[in-house]
């Protein structure tokens, strides 16, 4: 089983776009900073995963602008086996741009793949 899990947006100020999400209603769910990576990731959400897919924040220190086209920066999939989906998506003529393993600063296994407009894709390796 697969499962929509968050789309990611790059923010320029963490607190100014958070109060903008909850004035539609949703909730910061989680925050968590990465000084060693030099960015913070906040997590909200009507409800969190896997009753609803959630938006991810992404604010790296420093960078206070962004265009809305480079502001965009994936979309993300649950899945049982990362590296399973990789081979599926390469055996179909899809674009594996990382390949599965843990994610840099942490113990999750992920992956990212390309849609055929160039859209990136994250699968994050998930029990459901």
């Amino acid at each position: 089983m697969s499962r929509y899990l968050h789309t990611m947006l790059r923010t320029g100020n963490l607190d100014r776009s958070v109060k903008f999400y909850e004035l539609l209603g949703l909730k910061e769910l989680r925050r968590r900073d990465v000084p060693d990576g030099k960015y913070t990731l906040c997590f909200l959400g009507y409800a969190s995963n896997p009753e609803q897919a959630e938006i991810e924040l992404t604010y790296n220190y420093g960078v206070d602008k962004y265009e809305v086209g480079t502001g965009f920066g994936h979309l993300a999939v649950g899945v049982p086996d990362a590296a399973a989906v990789c081979e599926k998506v390469r055996a179909g003529g899809g674009k594996v741009t990382r390949e599965a393993g843990p994610v840099k600063f942490g113990t999750t296994i992920i992956a990212f793949v390309e849609d055929p407009d160039g859209y990136k894709i994250e699968l994050i390796q998930r029990d459901f």
